[in-house]
């Protein structure tokens, strides 16, 4: 049986993607640490405001992502989510496939999950 927290994380990980790739800012907006620390593949990083502009302008335009091998360990009110991310996205209109090992952090902000910080490394 999985740990409900952990399942919760699951969740929270599955509806950011999706609202990636349906550019829903409302729901990105609302998962979001206000000090979200969001670094790319090509080592650039967003603050939440910057993302957040940035999806909503289809700088950041998802088509397709896949997450393999995820792992969830959960550290009181820090969880570390781990995997394998693969994705076809348009980014600043040149199309790219991304292939990256990542580190994901939630934090239990007032009660509530918030996604803090992004970390990717390209898979060679």
């Amino acid at each position: 049986m999985t740990d409900p927290t952990i399942r919760a994380i699951e969740q929270l990980e599955k509806r950011r993607y999706d609202a990636m790739l349906q550019a829903d800012l409302a729901v990105l907006g609302d998962m979001l640490s206000d000090n979200l620390a969001y670094t790319h593949s090509n080592a650039a990083r967003d603050a939440k405001e910057s993302y957040l502009e940035k999806v909503g302008a289809k700088f950041f335009d998802y088509h397709a992502i896949s997450n393999e091998d995820q792992e969830i360990k959960v550290f009181g009110d820090v969880a570390l989510v781990t995997g394998v991310m693969k994705a076809e996205v348009t980014v600043n209109g040149t199309a790219k496939s991304l292939n990256n090992r990542y580190l994901a952090v939630w934090l239990r902000e007032a009660g509530e999950w918030r996604f803090v910080a992004y970390a990717p490394t390209p898979v060679s």
